[in-house]
C-alpha cells in the first residue's frame, strides 16, 4: 500500500475533486441514464430510477481494493443514519472482479445498501473516476457537487447537510476530456490493424495479496510481452495502461521494470478501456478498422499466440 500511496498522491491531489465539465462539445454518457446491473440479480438499473427528490451518494469500490475495505464500515454506518433521506448507490467498478468476492464483502461488512455493477465502466467514465475508493455526491438536482477518495468528516458534513435538505451548488471544473478529444484519441484505432496490450501499472503488485493469481498473470504477461512482440515484428504494437492510480512517473517505472520495447500510454479518463469494453487485465486485443476481432487473455504459449495472430 505504501508504494501505491507514493506515486498516486500527486495525481489525486489534482484530480480528486475534478468535476463534470460543461463544454459544448462534451457528450460523455449521461450518468443518469447509464445502465448498471443490480447485484446479484443482474437486473438493469439507472440512476434516473432513484427518488429524484433526494440527493445521491455514489461510492465506487472493488473487492480487491484494501482502502475500500477499510472504508466499508463507515459507508454502512452512513447508510444506517441517512439511508432514508439520501439515495445510496454502492457501485462495483467490475475490473478483474469476481462475483463471489463481492458476496464475501457484502457478508463481511453486513452491507444493507443496494449494490450495482458498472459492467462497462460507463458510469466511472461519466463521473471522472481516477481511483477507488471514490465517493461522489449529487445534489437534489442531480448535479455533481463533491467527490473525494476519503471517507472523513468532510464527507460526513456534506451528507449531513444534504440530508437536512440544504440546496448545495454544483462544483465547477473543466478538467474532464471533451467529446472532441475522445474522438481524436479513438481515431488512432479506426483504420488499419493493431495489436493493443491492456494492463495496469499496479496489477502485478497491488493485487499480490488480494488476488495472487491475477497478480502473477499480470507479471508473467508483462514480462513476456517483448518476446511476444518480437515474434510478430511486422505488426503494429502498442500498450495501454489503466488510468486508475497511475501517473507519468508510475508509467516510467513500469516501462523501466519490464524494459518495455512496446510503446505504452496512459488511458486518460478510461476512454479506451470503456470503448473496447476491457473489464479484465491483462488482455491483448487485435483491432482492425476500429473493431475488436481477437482477444487474448492466456499468455502461457507465445508461439501459439503468434500463430493465432498471423
Amino acid at each position: 500500500m505504501l508504494k501505491l500511496v507514493r506515486f498516486i498522491v500527486p495525481v489525486l491531489a489534482c484530480l480528486a475533486f475534478s468535476g463534470w465539465a460543461q463544454s459544448d462539445d462534451k457528450k460523455l454518457p449521461d450518468y443518469k441514464t447509464v445502465q448498471l446491473q443490480q447485484f446479484p440479480t443482474l437486473q438493469p438499473f439507472t440512476l434516473a430510477s432513484l427518488d429524484q427528490t433526494k440527493p445521491t451518494y455514489i461510492k465506487f469500490w472493488a473487492s480487491w481494493c484494501q482502502p475500500c475495505m477499510e472504508q466499508m464500515p463507515h459507508f454502512e454506518k452512513l447508510y444506517q443514519e441517512y439511508g432514508d433521506k439520501v439515495n445510496f448507490v454502492a457501485v462495483n467498478i467490475n475490473i478483474n472482479e469476481k462475483r463471489q468476492e463481492i458476496s464475501k464483502v457484502q457478508q463481511r461488512f453486513k452491507l444493507s445498501m443496494p449494490i450495482y455493477l458498472d459492467q462497462q465502466g460507463q458510469l466511472a467514465l461519466a463521473l471522472g473516476l481516477v481511483g477507488t475508493p471514490y465517493s461522489v455526491l449529487l445534489n437534489q438536482k442531480g448535479e455533481k457537487l463533491y467527490s473525494s477518495h476519503e471517507s472523513d468528516s468532510v464527507l460526513d458534513g456534506f451528507i449531513s447537510r444534504l440530508a437536512q435538505g440544504q440546496q448545495l451548488p454544483a462544483e465547477t471544473a473543466t478538467s474532464d476530456m471533451t467529446a472532441a478529444a475522445q474522438q481524436k484519441l479513438l481515431a488512432n484505432y479506426q483504420t488499419g490493424e493493431q495489436l493493443v496490450f491492456f494492463t495496469a501499472t499496479w496489477c502485478d503488485w497491488y493485487l499480490a495479496e488480494s488476488r495472487p493469481e491475477m497478480a502473477k498473470q499480470c507479471k508473467d504477461a508483462q514480462a513476456g510481452l517483448n518476446q511476444l512482440a518480437a515474434l510478430l515484428p511486422q505488426k503494429n504494437w502498442s500498450g495501454v495502461v489503466n488510468h486508475l492510480w497511475t501517473d507519468d512517473k508510475a508509467l516510467a517505472e513500469f516501462n523501466a521494470l519490464y524494459q518495455m520495447k512496446v510503446p505504452f500510454q496512459i488511458d486518460s479518463y478510461g476512454v479506451l478501456f470503456q470503448h473496447f469494453n476491457v473489464r479484465s487485465i491483462p488482455v491483448l486485443l487485435k483491432i482492425k478498422d476500429g473493431k475488436k476481432v481477437a482477444e487474448i487473455s492466456d499468455f502461457s504459449n507465445p508461439q501459439q499466440i503468434a500463430k493465432q495472430l498471423q
